[in-house]
């Protein structure tokens, strides 16, 4: 053969790396299209099972990788990676519910969950009813034929209310015919297993934002869909291919180096917040504080039977109303060791002040009181304690 064009031979170079490799990382293998042996290997039926390749959107090794540890870490057996949380609650009441259905929202949800349920979900014919997460006999009344769809959050966004699991799962399940989803972004598959939350009792669908404790680094987005249920993952699969849900595999390299120290994080974190969150509930200045394992926290007794293994890294302390927005912002502000910024579980303290206002249609648990939701890094204890301390001082 004569002597080929550079482009050519850079494209079509013989050179292969010889099989038997391995190594801890695992490999990181960047596709759109994905090569076939001949026509007849091309013809051939591919399953979506983690096993067969056909193209890069689908998955390569190294996503299905990810996505089979994801599935070990919840205690599923499938797995589904999406390019966010947010694109993971789409995919779950995007791939489950038709015109008609009805969907049940804790009241305390995550926003773009409540906003995804009140302004685009109608679109499509689906209703939606709010309930509080408290309350599972209330939770009783609401379940109709129509109700189709019914999602969990623990605990609940900021105001980290935990929720009657066991009341709400008994519920759907004398019910019948409801699919009950978890945002399990906070318990990350450490704080207890959703599929098994008691003996016979768990959810059909477990989701996270892999943002947070998975990645653990603060600077990857993407989410998972687990389920046990193989013809619920197939239904989801196929909404999964429809929305053309793809991942950048350097983010799936990051996400699988994060796994190995997600408890240590976890733990470390969650330390840290408890003692702090003990601390601020003795500050003048503090009305309330919203944590699970504190013993008055909305949920505490809930917590305590679905799960004493973990409480995250988030806790929210409620300020006394005598100080207003302006005087809050400027404690945030003053704040030396914590970010102002959304999400969590990276290394770095955030702090956020929120009004709540508006984004709580049924009772209030909470006190009157601007709201501070904190995320705890991997700082020192003792470094955050001071730095919470001076900027108090100020207030």
């Amino acid at each position: 053969m004569s002597k080929r064009a550079i482009s050519t031979d850079q494209i079509h170079h013989p050179y292969r790396a010889p099989e038997g490799w391995d190594a801890f990382p695992p490999g990181v293998f960047k596709a759109s299209t994905v090569l076939f042996k001949n026509t007849a290997d091309l013809h051939q039926y591919r399953p979506r099972d983690g096993l067969s390749y056909r193209y890069g959107l689908h998955g390569t090794p190294t996503s299905y990788t990810l996505g089979a540890r994801i599935a070990s870490l919840e205690g599923a057996k499938h797995c589904l990676l999406v390019p966010s949380g947010l694109a993971a609650v789409t995919l779950v009441s995007l791939g489950l519910l038709r015109p008609g259905d009805e969907v049940l929202v804790p009241d305390n949800v995550y926003g773009q969950n409540r906003y995804l349920s009140e302004s685009f979900l109608p679109q499509f014919g689906v209703t939606y009813k709010f309930y509080d997460p408290l309350d599972a006999e209330g939770f009783k009344a609401l379940l109709t034929p129509k109700t189709k769809l019914v999602w969990l959050e623990a605990a609940g966004s900021i105001t980290l209310e935990f929720p009657d699991l066991l009341g709400l799962l008994a519920a759907c399940k004398a019910h019948g015919g409801v699919i009950t989803a978890l945002d399990n972004t906070w318990g990350s598959g450490v704080a207890f297993n959703p599929f098994e939350i008691a003996p016979g009792v768990g959810v059909d669908i477990s989701m996270q934002a892999l943002t947070k404790y998975p990645s653990g680094g603060a600077d990857v987005l993407m989410g998972s869909v687990c389920t046990r249920d193989f013809a619920l993952h197939e239904r989801l699969n196929y909404a999964h291919e429809h929305l053309g849900y793809g991942l950048g595999q350097n983010d799936v390299e990051m996400v699988l180096r994060g796994l190995p120290t997600l408890e240590l994080r976890y733990r470390a974190q969650d330390a840290t917040t408890r003692a702090l969150a003990a601390w601020m509930q003795a500050q003048p200045q503090v009305a309330q504080v919203l944590h699970p394992a504190l013993p008055d926290s909305p949920g505490h007794q809930y917590w305590l039977q679905t799960s004493m293994a973990g409480a995250a890294c988030l806790f929210s302390a409620v300020f006394k109303p005598e100080y207003g927005a302006r005087q809050v912002d400027a404690f945030v502000d003053a704040l030396e060791l914590f970010g102002i910024g959304y999400s969590w579980a990276g290394p770095m303290s955030l702090a956020v002040p929120y009004d709540l206002s508006r984004s709580r249609n049924l009772s209030r648990t909470f006190a009157e009181g601007v709201v501070v939701r904190f995320a705890i890094g991997l700082e020192a204890e003792a470094d955050l304690r001071a730095d919470l301390a001076r900027a108090l001082a100020l207030l």
